[in-house]
Protein backbone atom coordinates (compact mmCIF):
# COMPACT_ATOMS: atom_id res chain seq x y z
CA UNK A 1 0.00 0.00 0.00
CA UNK A 2 1.49 3.65 -0.72
CA UNK A 3 0.40 6.85 0.08
CA UNK A 4 2.16 9.09 -2.62
CA UNK A 5 2.31 12.82 -1.19
CA UNK A 6 0.19 14.81 -3.57
CA UNK A 7 0.73 18.48 -3.65
CA UNK A 8 1.02 20.34 -0.72
CA UNK A 9 -1.61 22.54 0.88
CA UNK A 10 -1.44 25.97 0.16
CA UNK A 11 -2.99 29.06 1.35
CA UNK A 12 -5.24 28.95 -1.23
CA UNK A 13 -6.85 25.55 -0.56
CA UNK A 14 -7.40 26.49 2.73
CA UNK A 15 -9.28 29.97 1.71
CA UNK A 16 -11.53 27.85 -1.16
CA UNK A 17 -12.31 25.42 1.68
CA UNK A 18 -13.70 27.93 3.76
CA UNK A 19 -15.30 29.78 1.19
CA UNK A 20 -12.88 32.88 1.70
CA UNK A 21 -10.31 35.09 0.25
CA UNK A 22 -7.04 34.99 0.12
CA UNK A 23 -6.55 37.85 2.05
CA UNK A 24 -8.90 36.86 4.29
CA UNK A 25 -6.91 33.64 5.52
CA UNK A 26 -3.37 35.82 5.66
CA UNK A 27 -5.60 37.91 7.80
CA UNK A 28 -6.46 35.50 10.47
CA UNK A 29 -3.06 34.05 10.22
CA UNK A 30 -1.49 37.18 11.54
CA UNK A 31 -4.24 37.79 13.80
CA UNK A 32 -5.63 41.47 11.95
CA UNK A 33 -8.76 43.33 12.34
CA UNK A 34 -11.28 43.45 10.03
CA UNK A 35 -12.66 39.44 9.95
CA UNK A 36 -16.01 38.96 11.76
CA UNK A 37 -16.18 36.24 14.01
CA UNK A 38 -18.19 33.35 12.16
CA UNK A 39 -15.41 34.02 9.22
CA UNK A 40 -12.12 33.29 11.55
CA UNK A 41 -14.04 29.95 12.99
CA UNK A 42 -14.33 28.60 9.51
CA UNK A 43 -10.58 29.52 8.08
CA UNK A 44 -9.65 27.62 11.72
CA UNK A 45 -11.60 24.80 11.25
CA UNK A 46 -10.09 24.43 7.30
CA UNK A 47 -6.88 24.53 8.86
CA UNK A 48 -7.19 22.74 12.11
CA UNK A 49 -9.09 20.16 9.50
CA UNK A 50 -6.46 19.62 7.43
CA UNK A 51 -3.36 19.58 10.02
CA UNK A 52 -2.16 22.42 7.87
CA UNK A 53 0.56 24.65 8.91
CA UNK A 54 1.90 27.52 6.61
CA UNK A 55 5.63 27.53 7.93
CA UNK A 56 6.25 23.57 7.74
CA UNK A 57 4.23 23.68 3.90
CA UNK A 58 6.92 26.46 2.81
CA UNK A 59 9.68 24.70 3.97
CA UNK A 60 8.70 21.61 2.82
CA UNK A 61 7.97 23.12 -0.57
CA UNK A 62 11.66 24.80 -0.54
CA UNK A 63 13.21 21.46 -0.78
CA UNK A 64 12.03 20.70 -4.19
CA UNK A 65 10.73 17.35 -3.51
CA UNK A 66 8.73 14.64 -1.29
CA UNK A 67 10.59 12.44 1.30
CA UNK A 68 9.68 8.78 1.29
CA UNK A 69 9.34 6.74 3.71
CA UNK A 70 9.06 2.60 3.91
CA UNK A 71 6.99 0.76 6.46
CA UNK A 72 8.29 -2.92 6.17
CA UNK A 73 5.61 -5.12 8.37
CA UNK A 74 4.24 -8.34 8.97
CA UNK A 75 2.65 -10.03 5.84
CA UNK A 76 -0.59 -12.12 7.35
CA UNK A 77 -3.42 -11.20 9.02
CA UNK A 78 -2.17 -9.80 12.32
CA UNK A 79 -4.82 -7.30 13.50
CA UNK A 80 -2.86 -4.82 15.53
CA UNK A 81 -0.32 -4.57 12.43
CA UNK A 82 -3.75 -3.59 10.16
CA UNK A 83 -4.51 -1.36 12.98
CA UNK A 84 -1.14 0.73 12.62
CA UNK A 85 -0.95 0.68 8.78
CA UNK A 86 -4.75 1.85 9.29
CA UNK A 87 -3.82 4.46 11.31
CA UNK A 88 -0.77 5.41 8.98
CA UNK A 89 -4.06 5.53 5.97
CA UNK A 90 -5.39 8.49 8.24
CA UNK A 91 -2.51 10.72 8.02
CA UNK A 92 -2.77 11.92 4.64
CA UNK A 93 -3.16 15.28 4.94
CA UNK A 94 -0.49 15.19 7.57
CA UNK A 95 1.86 13.65 5.50
CA UNK A 96 0.97 16.04 2.89
CA UNK A 97 1.53 19.20 4.68
CA UNK A 98 5.16 18.05 4.75
CA UNK A 99 5.44 16.46 1.75
CA UNK A 100 5.75 12.82 2.64
CA UNK A 101 5.21 9.89 1.07
CA UNK A 102 4.65 6.28 3.05
CA UNK A 103 4.75 2.95 1.67
CA UNK A 104 4.15 -0.30 2.56
CA UNK A 105 6.49 -3.21 2.53
CA UNK A 106 5.00 -6.42 3.74
CA UNK A 107 7.50 -9.62 4.52
CA UNK A 108 8.06 -12.66 6.20
CA UNK A 109 8.96 -10.97 9.36
CA UNK A 110 9.83 -14.80 11.12
CA UNK A 111 12.35 -15.69 8.44
CA UNK A 112 15.23 -13.70 9.09
CA UNK A 113 16.21 -14.16 5.47
CA UNK A 114 13.56 -12.97 4.00
CA UNK A 115 13.23 -9.91 6.05
CA UNK A 116 17.06 -9.17 5.36
CA UNK A 117 16.98 -9.33 1.99
CA UNK A 118 13.31 -7.21 1.98
CA UNK A 119 15.50 -4.38 3.73
CA UNK A 120 18.37 -5.10 1.40
CA UNK A 121 15.68 -3.96 -0.95
CA UNK A 122 15.18 -0.98 -0.04
CA UNK A 123 19.00 0.71 0.55
CA UNK A 124 19.56 4.14 -1.87
CA UNK A 125 15.88 3.92 -2.22
CA UNK A 126 14.09 5.78 0.96
CA UNK A 127 14.95 8.95 3.52
CA UNK A 128 13.32 6.97 6.33
CA UNK A 129 12.69 3.17 7.02
CA UNK A 130 10.17 1.59 10.21
CA UNK A 131 10.66 -2.19 10.18
CA UNK A 132 9.24 -4.50 12.94
CA UNK A 133 12.26 -6.61 13.41
CA UNK A 134 13.89 -9.68 13.69
CA UNK A 135 16.53 -10.12 16.42
CA UNK A 136 19.11 -11.98 14.25
CA UNK A 137 22.69 -11.11 12.45
CA UNK A 138 20.78 -10.91 8.66
CA UNK A 139 18.75 -8.56 9.79
CA UNK A 140 20.94 -6.37 12.01
CA UNK A 141 23.62 -6.64 9.12
CA UNK A 142 20.80 -5.16 6.56
CA UNK A 143 19.84 -2.60 9.25
CA UNK A 144 23.38 -1.30 9.30
CA UNK A 145 24.10 -1.08 5.44
CA UNK A 146 20.33 0.61 5.46
CA UNK A 147 22.09 3.33 7.56
CA UNK A 148 25.33 3.30 5.49
CA UNK A 149 23.47 4.22 2.55
CA UNK A 150 21.89 7.17 4.50
CA UNK A 151 18.87 6.00 5.42
CA UNK A 152 16.51 6.85 9.08
CA UNK A 153 16.05 3.60 10.46
CA UNK A 154 13.67 3.01 13.68
CA UNK A 155 12.26 -0.34 14.72
CA UNK A 156 8.62 -0.80 15.35
CA UNK A 157 7.14 -2.92 18.07
CA UNK A 158 10.17 -5.24 18.10
CA UNK A 159 13.80 -4.01 18.40
CA UNK A 160 17.09 -4.76 17.53
CA UNK A 161 19.24 -2.31 20.00
CA UNK A 162 22.44 -4.10 18.38
CA UNK A 163 21.97 -2.86 15.34
CA UNK A 164 22.69 1.10 14.87
CA UNK A 165 19.09 1.69 14.37
CA UNK A 166 18.23 5.65 14.71
CA UNK A 167 15.55 5.29 17.54
CA UNK A 168 13.20 2.42 18.14
CA UNK A 169 9.40 2.72 18.54
CA UNK A 170 7.17 0.66 21.30
CA UNK A 171 6.18 -0.34 24.71
CA UNK A 172 8.59 -1.62 27.22
CA UNK A 173 8.30 -5.27 26.34
CA UNK A 174 9.90 -6.61 29.74
CA UNK A 175 7.53 -4.67 31.66
CA UNK A 176 4.57 -5.81 29.50
CA UNK A 177 5.77 -9.53 30.41
CA UNK A 178 5.89 -8.93 33.80
CA UNK A 179 2.49 -7.38 33.76
CA UNK A 180 0.70 -9.96 32.17
CA UNK A 181 2.34 -12.49 34.56
CA UNK A 182 1.68 -10.89 37.36
CA UNK A 183 -2.04 -10.63 36.02
CA UNK A 184 -2.23 -14.28 35.28
CA UNK A 185 -0.48 -15.11 38.73
CA UNK A 186 -3.20 -13.51 40.75
CA UNK A 187 -6.29 -14.43 38.46
CA UNK A 188 -5.14 -18.11 38.73
CA UNK A 189 -5.19 -17.75 42.77
CA UNK A 190 -9.25 -17.26 43.31
CA UNK A 191 -9.87 -19.73 40.31
CA UNK A 192 -8.03 -22.71 41.12
CA UNK A 193 -8.85 -24.53 44.02
CA UNK A 194 -5.22 -25.71 44.93
CA UNK A 195 -3.49 -22.43 43.22
CA UNK A 196 -1.31 -24.34 41.45
CA UNK A 197 -0.91 -26.17 38.16
CA UNK A 198 0.88 -25.09 34.88
CA UNK A 199 0.71 -22.36 32.64
CA UNK A 200 1.05 -22.20 29.13
CA UNK A 201 2.57 -19.60 26.64
CA UNK A 202 2.25 -19.14 22.80
CA UNK A 203 4.69 -16.68 21.04
CA UNK A 204 5.23 -15.83 17.06
CA UNK A 205 8.67 -16.26 17.70
CA UNK A 206 11.52 -16.26 20.23
CA UNK A 207 13.50 -14.71 17.69
CA UNK A 208 11.35 -11.32 17.75
CA UNK A 209 13.28 -9.04 20.29
CA UNK A 210 9.53 -7.91 21.36
CA UNK A 211 8.29 -11.63 22.32
CA UNK A 212 11.61 -12.34 23.97
CA UNK A 213 11.39 -9.44 26.22
CA UNK A 214 7.52 -10.50 27.04
CA UNK A 215 8.31 -14.36 27.58
CA UNK A 216 11.37 -12.92 29.81
CA UNK A 217 9.22 -10.73 32.20
CA UNK A 218 6.90 -13.22 32.35
CA UNK A 219 9.20 -15.56 33.62
CA UNK A 220 10.69 -13.10 36.10
CA UNK A 221 7.04 -12.82 37.97
CA UNK A 222 6.78 -16.53 37.72
CA UNK A 223 9.96 -17.40 39.08
CA UNK A 224 9.98 -14.75 41.85
CA UNK A 225 6.11 -14.77 42.89
CA UNK A 226 4.53 -17.28 42.14
CA UNK A 227 6.39 -20.37 42.50
CA UNK A 228 3.55 -23.03 42.25
CA UNK A 229 3.16 -22.10 39.18
CA UNK A 230 5.24 -24.56 36.52
CA UNK A 231 5.51 -22.67 33.44
CA UNK A 232 5.60 -25.17 30.31
CA UNK A 233 8.14 -24.65 27.47
CA UNK A 234 6.99 -21.74 25.00
CA UNK A 235 4.78 -22.64 21.61
CA UNK A 236 5.74 -20.90 18.43
CA UNK A 237 2.61 -20.50 16.50
CA UNK A 238 4.41 -17.53 14.18
CA UNK A 239 1.40 -15.16 14.80
CA UNK A 240 -0.66 -18.05 12.67
CA UNK A 241 -4.29 -19.22 13.81
CA UNK A 242 -3.94 -22.18 12.47
CA UNK A 243 -1.00 -23.17 14.17
CA UNK A 244 -1.76 -21.53 17.62
CA UNK A 245 -4.61 -23.82 17.07
CA UNK A 246 -3.18 -26.88 16.39
CA UNK A 247 -0.13 -26.71 19.17
CA UNK A 248 -2.26 -25.69 21.98
CA UNK A 249 -5.04 -27.89 20.98
CA UNK A 250 -2.31 -30.77 21.43
CA UNK A 251 -0.67 -29.26 25.11
CA UNK A 252 -4.10 -28.64 26.18
CA UNK A 253 -5.01 -31.87 25.45
CA UNK A 254 -1.86 -33.58 27.38
CA UNK A 255 -1.74 -31.33 30.26
CA UNK A 256 -5.41 -31.14 31.80
CA UNK A 257 -3.66 -29.06 35.17
CA UNK A 258 -3.57 -26.04 32.88
CA UNK A 259 -4.73 -23.12 34.69
CA UNK A 260 -3.17 -19.85 32.70
CA UNK A 261 -2.29 -18.95 29.37
CA UNK A 262 0.12 -15.80 27.84
CA UNK A 263 -0.46 -14.95 24.52
CA UNK A 264 2.40 -13.10 23.58
CA UNK A 265 1.98 -12.36 19.88
CA UNK A 266 -1.14 -12.55 17.38
CA UNK A 267 -2.56 -15.99 16.70
CA UNK A 268 -5.14 -15.21 18.87
CA UNK A 269 -8.24 -16.39 16.88
CA UNK A 270 -6.61 -19.90 17.11
CA UNK A 271 -5.21 -19.96 20.80
CA UNK A 272 -9.12 -18.86 21.73
CA UNK A 273 -10.56 -21.54 19.11
CA UNK A 274 -8.24 -24.40 21.15
CA UNK A 275 -8.95 -22.88 24.33
CA UNK A 276 -12.98 -23.20 23.46
CA UNK A 277 -13.31 -26.40 21.93
CA UNK A 278 -11.47 -27.65 25.11
CA UNK A 279 -14.62 -26.75 27.37
CA UNK A 280 -11.64 -24.96 29.64
CA UNK A 281 -11.87 -21.75 28.43
CA UNK A 282 -13.91 -20.32 31.99
CA UNK A 283 -11.45 -22.65 34.03
CA UNK A 284 -7.96 -21.58 32.50
CA UNK A 285 -7.09 -17.65 33.16
CA UNK A 286 -6.40 -16.01 29.65
CA UNK A 287 -4.26 -13.33 28.95
CA UNK A 288 -3.14 -11.82 25.86
CA UNK A 289 -2.08 -8.33 23.72
CA UNK A 290 -3.90 -5.46 21.95
CA UNK A 291 -7.80 -4.49 22.10
CA UNK A 292 -8.87 -5.08 18.36
CA UNK A 293 -12.24 -6.51 17.26
CA UNK A 294 -11.56 -9.64 18.20
CA UNK A 295 -9.90 -9.00 21.34
CA UNK A 296 -12.65 -7.19 22.84
CA UNK A 297 -14.86 -10.10 21.47
CA UNK A 298 -13.25 -12.40 23.80
CA UNK A 299 -13.13 -10.06 26.46
CA UNK A 300 -17.38 -9.28 26.47
CA UNK A 301 -17.40 -13.14 26.20
CA UNK A 302 -15.44 -13.85 29.32
CA UNK A 303 -13.00 -15.78 27.18
CA UNK A 304 -10.27 -13.50 27.61
CA UNK A 305 -9.23 -12.19 30.98
CA UNK A 306 -7.40 -9.33 30.27
CA UNK A 307 -5.24 -7.45 27.35
CA UNK A 308 -1.76 -5.64 27.60
CA UNK A 309 -2.51 -2.94 25.28
CA UNK A 310 -0.86 -0.47 23.55
CA UNK A 311 -2.29 2.14 21.17
CA UNK A 312 -1.42 1.72 17.22
CA UNK A 313 -2.40 5.12 16.68
CA UNK A 314 -0.13 6.75 19.09
CA UNK A 315 2.97 4.00 17.52
CA UNK A 316 1.66 4.88 13.54
CA UNK A 317 2.04 8.54 14.49
CA UNK A 318 5.14 8.61 16.79
CA UNK A 319 7.18 6.53 14.19
CA UNK A 320 6.68 8.87 11.28
CA UNK A 321 7.35 11.71 13.27
CA UNK A 322 10.51 10.32 14.73
CA UNK A 323 11.84 9.49 11.11
CA UNK A 324 10.87 12.96 9.74
CA UNK A 325 12.53 14.37 13.15
CA UNK A 326 15.59 12.46 12.82
CA UNK A 327 15.45 13.60 8.47
CA UNK A 328 15.50 16.73 9.74
CA UNK A 329 18.22 16.75 12.00
CA UNK A 330 15.33 17.57 14.67
CA UNK A 331 14.96 16.79 18.19
CA UNK A 332 12.90 13.87 19.40
CA UNK A 333 10.67 14.53 21.43
CA UNK A 334 10.89 11.74 23.80
CA UNK A 335 8.07 12.22 26.35
CA UNK A 336 5.36 12.54 23.24
CA UNK A 337 6.48 9.59 21.90
CA UNK A 338 6.86 7.17 24.68
CA UNK A 339 4.11 4.21 24.16
CA UNK A 340 2.21 3.33 27.28
CA UNK A 341 1.24 0.31 28.75
CA UNK A 342 -2.16 -0.53 29.45
CA UNK A 343 -4.37 -3.08 30.87
CA UNK A 344 -7.98 -3.91 29.57
CA UNK A 345 -10.19 -5.63 31.02
CA UNK A 346 -13.88 -6.53 30.28
CA UNK A 347 -15.01 -3.74 32.65
CA UNK A 348 -12.55 -1.46 31.27
CA UNK A 349 -12.93 -1.66 27.74
CA UNK A 350 -12.39 1.78 25.48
Amino acid sequence: MKQDAPAALTLRDIASQAGVSLATVDRVLHNRPGVRPDTVRRVKEAIERNSFQPHVAAAELARGRARRFAFVMPSGPNLFMQQIQSYLGEMTAWLSARRLAVEMVPTDVFDASVLASSLEALVGTYDGIAVVALDHPGVRAAINDLVDGGAKVVTLVSDVPSSRRHHYVGIDNIAAGRTAGALVGRLVGPRSDLSSGKVAIVAGSQGLRDHAERIFGFNQVMASEFVELSVLPVLEGRDEDERSWQLLARLLAKHPDIVGLYNVGAGTQGVAKALMESGRDKQIVFVGHDVTVLTRKLLLQGVMDAAISQNPGHEARAAVRVLLALARGEPILSEQEKIRIDIVMRDNLP
